[in-house]
């Protein structure tokens, strides 16, 4: 293949985490998310993505003028470092008013928190030289349905779209689907659904998805299918790499750690859809397991760009002709194998 993609890679801070669960506590202390940027370019990682209080620890304390302060300073930290700021997202699931949704609340003062704290988003992205925002829906949707109108809900969806878009000319909103979790059942769970949002906003071309592999695993869908979804209407603008080992909670696992088939098609959707030419980040959403000890625990995050970066490879060296063969014959049998060899290192 001529002219490969240099592939650029990102993570969160939150991916270098303590290990804390819902039935336990931390079992790691706790590392300063100011160490965390150093450790990024040695682990051969230039982006960075944040929640607006990971740019702006305890915003909702100050004024406009120091929160963009506060993101003054972290861009200049940022920029002598040699790092980039992929996207920032309105961290709005934690606050006592999103417990029942930030656009979709049935409270018109809630609909409005979560609309003001995403335009201060925007400004914070902004401020340390991004142009997108992600919006991670995760409280929106019900736990039964009939708390909700979910038509109503899909409208106010749009119209908390059309703000941010309105807010700011360059500004770019991806939108990241989940079916489930910590809602029962979520308004965006598919790409698909991401992109009927992208397509009805006022300025569709800057309205795009960004697909995590186990939030497509848990809608029981390929994640490459998703990929490449977006890709055939120019829409995905990113990617969360990681695992998922059944239909459970979101596990954030390493990449390839229990489909590497199912990671080797991410992959060559990716590749051979020239994915990154423009800058597009392979970004990272993996968790350390629990009980691995040590700190900060940054193997998970080098593994999983170690896999991407191996598969690229059987992506690129993979007999394109001997495969033709077996689709021309459709011996899916045949071919069946002979993806499970390349992959094993037989052929």
């Amino acid at each position: 293949m001529s002219n490969p993609t240099p592939y650029r890679f990102s993570f969160g801070p939150w991916n270098i985490s303590e290990g804390a669960d819902p039935f336990g506590p931390a079992v790691r202390p706790a590392f300063p998310d100011e160490a965390k940027y150093a450790l990024f370019r040695p682990l051969g990682f230039e982006g960075v993505q944040f929640h607006d209080d990971d740019v702006v620890p305890g915003l909702e304390t100050m004024s406009a003028p120091q929160v963009l302060g506060a993101a003054a300073k972290v861009s200049k930290m940022l920029g002598s470092q040699g790092l980039t700021p992929e996207f920032v997202a309105p961290r709005l699931w934690f606050d006592a008013r999103t417990v029942d949704g930030g656009y979709t609340s049935n409270s018109a003062a809630d609909r409005q928190y979560a609309i003001d704290r995403s335009l201060q988003t925007i400004d914070i992205a902004r401020e340390i030289g991004s142009k997108a925002v992600v919006l991670w829906l995760a409280r929106e949707g019900t736990y039964l349905r009939e708390a909700k109108n979910a038509r109503i809900a899909y409208q106010r969806l749009l119209e908390a779209i059309n703000r941010m878009l309105a807010h700011d000319p360059e500004i770019e909103i991806w939108i990241e689907p989940k079916p489930n979790e910590p809602t029962d059942h979520a308004y965006v769970p598919t790409m698909g659904h991401a992109l009927a949002l992208a397509f009805a906003s006022e300025s569709p071309g800057r309205v795009k998805g960004l697909l995590e592999t186990a939030h497509a695993l848990l809608a029981g869908l390929d994640p490459s299918d998703e990929m490449a979804f977006a890709l055939a209407h120019d829409k995905l603008a990113s990617v969360h790499l990681n695992d998922q080992n059944g239909l459970k909670y979101d596990q954030d696992k390493n990449f390839g750690s229990a489909n590497l088939r199912a990671a080797f098609n991410q992959v060559r959707v990716l590749e051979e859809a020239g994915y990154g030419a423009r800058g597009e980040f392979i970004g990272l959403d993996v968790k350390a397991m629990r009980t691995q000890q040590g700190m900060p625990v940054t193997s998970h995050l080098a593994n999983s760009r170690s896999v991407f970066l191996h598969l690229v490879n059987k992506v690129r060296t993979l007999d394109r002709a001997v495969e033709r063969q077996f689709i021309d014959a459709r011996d899916y049998e045949g071919l069946e194998l002979f993806i499970l060899e390349h992959l094993m290192g037989v052929r």
